[in-house]
């Protein structure tokens, strides 16, 4: 905003204008199932063009700069394409000069005209970012009645650091899992914080926790829900803890180390959101920086990124979901979706020995002409990233029993493919085999082509067929774009029964084009999982 030499100035802070963020933090960004598509964009539309225009001092609002409170009568009359008044979470943006920017066309936002458009903004990829891409379109907040204040007395009164249960955020839920619970102890070295989930299907990457400065952050994911315990410890601790959980009874230790060798009169005091329980979807995106150690070349265009957390943190990436990087780009945060990786196929092929692993990788392709990846690839080593909690819809328990898994991936389609691979051929007995088919342009393309032969060669379960759409003349293997010829001669069962699983992940027409292929050679709903890349 301050490019542009225009700025709501005091009126914002007195707002509290959203945190500018693209995605939105709530954002799941990659959905099963296709996804919706996006709308060819006219010449001087793309994002960097919206950019430009949105740092370039036009008044976008209508107001010359003012913020005002909206009523529901004044928000209803703003309802045509040149003059689109929107709600989201709250806050009101004139959308008219965006309509021709926007991915999903004009049609999908005029859904939200004059109303709320949360729900929808919700519904459809909410990767349009409201917050940091309509900043400089905000007309004000929607004009609510005062709420009654509490008695001040008793918004105060603190037990033993902590406000007691009937001030905490209300956590209970007829549809969610049962309420988690806390408690801590010392010895005069250590104290110990026990989360009890009261579930049995907890583990180590269930729960991320982040320690910066006095502030004490554990989040435990229990199904679609999160619980935070958020509390700004009494005393200082060491960087380093340890993290186990006991996974029969769902019992999470945490276990800090004391700076000094005193005993503690109370944890500490509650922080925004603390002991609550809340649907994951409902919680916004929290980031830690993260330090480049290493970047390599995989292919002509492709590298393999390594990033270390820091050592006050432990997050683990569950198998098929995915994180946000973020980058400040042309005075604006940018954030894109990437799945993690291995740093390699095959080596170190067993679970690894130390579960609280620092380093998270990453297969990005660069684009040249693109917003983002040039400037991610131009970071330095030592250099800090923002990366985000994960988020994704892949359970781990649909591989579970499974006996045939199919992969269709195309380019860094590729990723998402990777840890669920190797997963399944470790830790899944009923596994008869794993067959990968990988479209590529050309062979120069192929990402860890050595290595997908290699463990193909070694574990005869294992099977990779490549695909090229731009084959040189030399090519002898298959060629073209996913096709009914190829899928029903590559989806071949190991028993008319067998249980089976495919995943696809590409751009998306070539997932939404896979899955209709699937439905029409009779796969189940059930039986397909697509990664929207």
């Amino acid at each position: 905003m301050s490019d542009s030499g225009q700025s709501p100035g005091q009126g914002s802070r007195m707002l509290n204008v959203p945190s500018q963020s693209f995605p939105a933090p709530s954002s799941q960004q990659r959905v099963a199932s296709g996804g919706r598509s996006k709308v060819p964009l006219k010449q001087g539309r793309s994002l960097m063009d919206w950019i430009r225009l949105s740092k370039s001092g036009k008044d976008l609002t209508g107001l010359k700069g003012r913020l005002i409170d909206v009523t529901e009568e004044e928000l209803k009359k703003h309802n045509k394409k040149e003059d689109c008044w929107i709600c989201i979470r709250g806050f009101v943006y004139n959308v008219s000069s965006y309509m021709e920017f926007h991915p999903g066309g004009e049609d999908e936002l005029m859904r939200a005209a004059g109303s709320d458009g949360t729900d929808l903004f919700d519904q459809v990829h909410r990767w349009v970012n409201y917050e940091s891409m309509l900043k400089e379109c905000l007309v004000g907040r929607m004009a609510v009645k005062p709420a009654i204040p509490k008695d001040y007395r008793e918004e105060k009164r603190v037990l033993n650091g902590l406000l007691p249960k009937s001030q905490m955020t209300d956590i209970s839920t007829k549809e969610g899992p049962s309420s988690p619970s806390y408690d801590w102890f010392q010895t005069d070295s250590l104290v110990t914080i026990v989360i009890y989930t009261k579930q049995k299907d907890i583990h180590l990457d269930s729960i991320i926790i982040d320690h910066q400065n006095d502030s004490f952050r554990a989040e435990t994911i229990i199904k679609d829900y999160s619980y935070l315990i958020h509390i700004g410890l009494s005393h200082e601790v060491q960087e380093d803890f340890s993290v186990q959980v006991v996974e029969n009874v769902g019992k999470i230790e945490i276990v800090l180390k004391k700076t000094e060798n005193i005993s503690w009169k109370c944890l500490g005091h509650p922080l925004e959101k603390h002991n609550s329980l809340i649907p994951k979807k409902d919680t916004g995106l929290y980031y830690r920086k993260c330090q480049l150690i290493s970047k390599e070349d995989v292919t002509h265009d492709t590298k393999l990124f390594c990033l270390m957390l820091p050592p006050s943190t432990h997050l683990q990436v569950p198998i098929g979901q995915h994180v946000y990087l973020k980058l400040t780009i042309t005075g604006t945060e940018i954030v894109k979706p990437y799945t993690p990786v291995f740093d390699s196929l095959l080596s170190e092929f067993k679970e690894p020995v130390l579960p609280n692993n620092k380093y998270i990788y990453f297969l990005i392709k660069i684009y040249p002409a693109g917003l983002f990846t040039p400037e991610l690839d131009h970071l330095q080593i030592g250099d800090f990233v923002p990366v985000s909690n994960p988020e994704g819809n892949f359970k781990i328990s649909k591989l579970q029993e499974v006996e045939d898994l199919f992969l269709l991936a195309a380019g860094t389609g590729f990723t998402p493919m990777v840890k669920i691979l190797k997963y399944a051929l470790i830790n899944v007995p009923s596994l008869r085999k794993v067959k990968l088919m990988f479209f590529n342009k050309t062979e120069d393309d192929i990402i860890w082509r050595s290595q997908l032969e290699k463990l193909a060669f070694e574990d005869e379960r294992f099977d990779v067929e490549y695909v090229l759409s731009a084959p040189t003349s030399e090519w002898k293997g298959k060629q073209g774009h996913i096709s009914p010829a190829l899928l029903s001669e590559f989806l071949n069962r190991s028993s008319e029964k067998s249980k089976v699983l495919l995943c696809i992940c590409g751009p998306t027409p070539f997932t939404e084009q896979g899955i209709k292929l699937l439905h029409d050679l009779n796969f189940s709903k059930d039986e397909i999982h697509s990664f929207t890349a």
